[in-house]
């Protein structure tokens, strides 16, 4: 398999089962090293992300540098820790933004950038402390909501999560990326038609978030539609990377499932209920 965002997706079927799809969430909160909706929260002046392992690079060091200078400046806190991130260091975006934190303990953009960093190193609990004190109860983050339901997710809690998720939609009503999460959500829940649905909403959105499209195709897939899976897949991976991360699934769910990869598409889960 590829290392691309979009196969990434696939991989979290090597979960499937016992932990449901937990790892989806490892993507959902982490964003494949990429902006997420958390990241744009709050007044700590986030800088636009790198595109690329060498981009991640010269912003570590740029922005490392500017922290060094200054480490009370929670915008370098902020920026050199993502950086840190998308380099895969994601202990110590940690250890810079936890400092920062004592520093600045009420600045909303760090918090909510040191609870998304935790996360990302599997500190769930500590990581929805930290995220309750980045928004305030009367002045809700939708942002923050959407980040804590996918903490949530990764913890198990779906019903938690989806309860997040829909107080989010109720303040930026049909936001792709919380309709995203919220799909997973559904699909952890084992509720594969709901899952489905809620996808297709997000994937209606103009411009489509490649990440929204390939989520479509792995529920899609789960329910035993594997060419209908590949045709969305294609939408944004060449051919022969579609059809070998459909491939990919099918050979995932067989070993889930016991049955043969020629025999008829069984769905991995049973579909629950409907929208």
């Amino acid at each position: 398999m590829t290392c691309s965002v979009c196969s990434k997706t696939f991989d979290f079927v090597r979960s499937f089962g016992p932990v449901a799809l937990a790892a989806a969430f490892a993507v959902a909160v982490a964003g494949c090293q990429t902006t997420s909706p958390l990241e744009t929260t709050g007044s700590a002046g986030l800088a636009a992300a790198p595109h690329g392992d060498a981009d991640w690079r010269r912003s570590a060091e740029a922005w490392g540098e500017r922290y060094r200078a200054n480490p009370q400046d929670p915008e370098a806190a902020v920026n050199y820790a993502q950086a840190l991130r998308g380099n895969g260091q994601r202990s110590q975006a940690v250890a810079v933004l936890e400092q920062a934190s004592i520093q600045h303990p009420k600045h909303m953009g760090l918090l909510g950038a040191y609870g998304r960093a935790l996360a990302d190193v599997g500190n769930y609990k500590q990581a929805l402390d930290v995220l309750n004190r980045a928004h305030q109860p009367d002045q809700p983050d939708w942002r923050i909501l959407s980040v804590q339901g996918a903490v949530l997710d990764q913890m198990g809690r779906h019903e938690d999560a989806q309860r997040y998720y829909g107080t989010a939609l109720r303040m930026v009503p049909d936001e792709p990326s919380v309709l995203s999460n919220l799909g997973l959500s559904y699909a952890l829940s084992k509720d594969l038609v709901r899952a489905e649905t809620t996808l297709r909403r997000a994937a209606a959105t103009s411009p489509v978030d490649p990440r929204v499209r390939q989520n479509l195709a792995l529920v899609v897939g789960l329910q035993g539609r594997f060419p209908e899976a590949e045709g969305i897949a294609r939408a944004d991976l060449a051919s022969d990377e579609a059809a070998a991360n459909v491939a990919y699934l099918r050979q995932m769910m067989a070993q889930q499932n016991g049955w043969k990869a020629g025999d008829p598409a069984k769905p991995a889960v049973k579909a629950q209920g409907s929208p």
